[in-house]
């Protein structure tokens, strides 16, 4: 099989009933719980995903973003596409596309990866442990996701606490779990937001008391989140 724009990997998912909103369209957070299987199931077949574990050595998620151009339905079934995006500094980069059954587009994501040992959680240099034909170190995509910087209003905050189900499997809270917050803060006050960038600043683990805050400047808004003070994670979408 060829593969379109470069990409590396793909998989075939059905998008099932508690998946979607009452809209019967896939949820955002929903939408980033493939991404993420994509990538696992990508490092595992060439060896620099779950196996790192072995050598105190683990992948953290830093910047996202994601273009949804429209939102699949239940019952509609999707092609994603992913593959290394080369690397610049500490960053290692990952591009994901979204097709239809019709092979339309129907959305876009770039992330950047951290490596980093689980003992002494020092950032390490990508390039450690990646295939140089996946990401290629002296290559950097022009798409990166940005380091976002709160602007404008506080709007609006509630507190959440992190509980079991918000974990992954280093009882830290799982990345999709973050834009699970932000889609039900924003969908309480009638934003569904379909261009999402989000910034992972710190870990949260169970029992953490998150307080949001939103923050809006004309049709931007953004949702951030301080655990005692510390900020752990800023997002950003617009809405009307």
């Amino acid at each position: 099989m060829i593969f379109p724009e470069g990409f590396q990997f793909e998989r075939k998912f059905e998008i099932g009933s508690y998946q979607v909103h009452p809209s019967g369209k896939i949820r955002l957070f929903a939408l980033a719980d493939l991404l993420q299987e994509i990538a696992w199931r990508h490092a595992d077949s060439a060896d620099f995903g779950r196996n790192l574990l072995e050598n105190n050595q683990m992948w953290v998620l830093s910047r996202l973003e994601i273009k949804v151009l429209d939102f699949p339905k239940w019952g509609d079934r999707v092609q994603l596409f992913t593959g290394g995006r080369g690397a610049e500094k500490l960053f290692a980069f990952r591009e994901f596309l979204v097709r239809d059954e019709h092979e339309r587009v129907v959305a876009r994501a770039m992330s950047s990866w951290l490596l980093l040992h689980t003992e002494t959680k020092r950032i390490l240099r990508p390039e450690l442990v990646l295939p140089r034909a996946l990401f290629d170190p002296s290559k950097a995509p022009d798409w990166q996701p940005e380091k976002l910087a709160l602007m404008g209003e506080s709007v609006g905050e509630e507190e959440i606490r992190v509980r079991f189900s918000d974990l992954d499997l280093y009882h830290h809270v799982n990345n999709t779990s973050y834009i699970r917050w932000v889609e039900n803060f924003a969908a309480d006050r009638g934003i569904f937001p379909a261009h999402l960038s989000i910034n992972y600043l710190s870990e949260c683990v169970a029992g953490d008391v998150v307080r949001l805050q939103l923050f809006r400047s004309g049709s931007l808004y953004q949702v951030a989140g301080e655990v005692a003070g510390k900020m752990v994670f800023i997002s950003r979408f617009f809405g009307d």
